[in-house]
C-alpha cells in the first residue's frame, strides 16, 4: 500500500509518539484524563474542556515494575499499561477514568488507586446486561461522574456544551465508519494495519483536532489508486490490538484485513449517541446498549422456559454476518489475549456463528507481546494458503 503524503502520514507520526501532543497540550493549561477501556463516556470530557487520551501498553517493552502488584497469569495488555504509568510515562495525565470493563481491569484499579499518584481518579461500575434497571443504574453512574468531573474543573456540565460534544464525536464516529467503507472496495484502498494507526491517533489528541486529522485522511485516501495485489479479504475479531503488528503480519503475508470486531477499531465508532430527550440517558443507552463487547452479555427474548442457541447466537453476533456480507470476507481470525476470560468464553460461540454460514475462521491465542509474532506468523500463512485454494 503506498504511503500517503499529509493525512496518513502525519496520523501514522502522530500514532508513533502519542504521548507527544498530549504533553504539548498539557504546557498550554488543558486538563488531560487518561482511560483504557472504550466504554469511557468521552463526551462528557469533551464538554468540560478535558481532553480523553487513551491508555495503551507497548509490546516492545517488557513489564518489569508490575510483578511487586499483579501476578504474571494475569492479562498481559493490563499489566502492560500499568506498568508504563508506574514507569511514570503517563505522568503528564491530570487523572484518569477506570470502566469495570472487565474482572482484570476492577482488580487492577484498586490496586492502582493506591500506588500512583493521580490528582483525579474515578472507577465507574458498568453492568453486565442490557435492561432497563441495568441502563437505570449506568445512567445513576453517570451522574456522579458528571460531579467529579464539576469538582475537578470548577465548572457545569451544561446541555449545550453536551450536546455539541455529543455531535463532534458523533461526527468522528461517521468518519471512521467512512474509513472502514473504503474498505468495501476490492482490492481497497487503505490497508487495517493502515485505519488501526489513525485511530490510535485520533484517540490521543482533542476531538476537534482528530477531526480536522480524519478529513485530510479521507480526502488522501480518495485520490489514492487501488492495489493490484489479491488475496484473502479477512475479518480480525478478538481483544485489543492496539499496535498494528499483528494486521501487519497478515497483511504482509499477502491478505487484506477490510474489516474488524476490536475495542480499538469498530466497536467504538459503529453506532451513533442519540441526541433526543436527556443526554445522560442517552450515553448510558449508547454506552452500555450500543457498543459490542463481550464483557456485555446480550441474549434473545424467550418465553422462559427454554433457550433458543441459535436465536441467542443471530442476537449477540448478527453484525458480524452483515460484516461478511458487505466486506466480502474470507476467513476470520479470532485472536485473544491469554488469560482474557471476557473474549475466551465468547470464541465457541463466535466459532459457531461463523460455521453457521461458512466462514471458515482460525482461533489465535497470544500473550500481547512481539515476541509473540514471529510464532503466529507460521499458523497465519497456513491459514491463508487454505483460503487462497479456495478465492484464486
Amino acid at each position: 500500500m503506498p504511503e500517503g503524503s499529509r493525512g496518513v502520514t502525519r496520523a501514522k507520526d502522530l500514532y508513533r509518539d502519542r504521548f507527544r501532543r498530549a504533553k504539548e497540550l498539557k504546557g498550554e493549561g488543558r486538563k488531560i484524563l487518561g482511560y483504557i477501556c472504550l466504554h469511557a463516556p468521552l463526551e462528557m470530557m469533551t464538554a468540560l474542556q478535558i481532553i480523553p487520551f487513551r491508555m495503551i501498553g507497548d509490546i516492545y517493552e517488557t513489564p518489569t515494575q508490575v510483578d511487586r502488584f499483579l501476578p504474571r497469569a494475569f492479562c498481559p495488555f493490563v499489566r502492560s499499561v500499568f506498568d508504563l504509568s508506574l514507569k511514570g510515562k503517563y505522568d503528564f495525565l491530570d487523572g484518569m477514568l477506570l470502566v469495570h470493563s472487565c474482572d482484570a481491569m476492577e482488580r487492577t484499579g484498586r490496586i492502582w488507586e493506591s500506588v500512583v499518584d493521580h490528582h483525579y481518579f474515578h472507577f465507574m461500575d458498568l453492568p453486565t446486561k442490557v435492561c432497563g434497571r441495568h441502563q437505570k443504574f449506568f445512567r445513576e453512574g453517570l451522574d456522579d461522574f458528571k460531579k467529579t468531573l464539576e469538582e475537578l474543573t470548577g465548572k457545569e456540565l451544561s446541555f449545550e456544551e453536551l450536546k455539541k460534544a455529543i455531535e463532534s464525536h458523533n461526527e468522528q464516529r461517521s468518519m471512521v465508519r467512512g474509513l472502514y467503507e473504503i474498505t468495501e472496495k476490492v482490492p481497497p484502498k487503505i490497508s487495517g494495519s493502515e485505519i488501526l494507526q489513525v485511530i490510535g491517533a485520533i484517540t490521543s489528541i482533542p476531538v476537534e483536532e482528530g477531526n480536522k486529522l480524519l478529513r485530510e485522511v479521507l480526502a488522501e485516501i480518495g485520490k489514492r489508486k487501488s492495489g493490484k495485489l489479491k488475496g484473502p479479504r479477512i475479518l480480525v475479531w478478538g481483544s485489543i490490538l492496539d499496535h498494528p503488528a499483528f494486521v501487519e503480519m497478515i497483511e504482509d503475508l499477502g491478505a487484506h484485513v477490510v474489516i474488524d470486531d476490536l475495542c480499538t477499531g469498530t466497536r467504538g465508532y459503529w453506532a451513533d449517541v442519540k441526541l433526543d430527550g436527556d443526554l445522560l440517558s442517552s450515553l448510558a443507552y449508547y454506552y452500555l446498549v450500543e457498543l459490542r463487547c463481550p464483557r456485555t452479555f446480550k441474549e434473545a427474548p424467550s418465553d422462559g422456559k427454554r433457550k433458543d442457541y441459535s436465536a441467542d447466537l443471530e442476537e449477540r453476533f448478527g453484525y458480524l454476518r452483515e460484516f461478511t456480507k458487505t466486506w466480502k470476507v474470507d476467513g476470520a481470525i479470532l485472536q485473544s489475549v491469554k488469560y482474557c476470560d471476557c473474549h475466551g468464553f465468547e470464541v465457541p460461540q463466535v466459532k459457531d456463528y461463523f460455521n453457521s454460514f461458512g466462514i471458515p475462521s482460525l482461533l489465535l491465542e497470544h500473550n500481547y507481546m512481539i515476541a509473540d509474532r514471529e510464532v503466529l506468523k507460521t499458523r497465519v500463512e497456513a491459514f491463508l494458503e487454505m483460503l487462497r485454494g479456495g478465492v484464486e
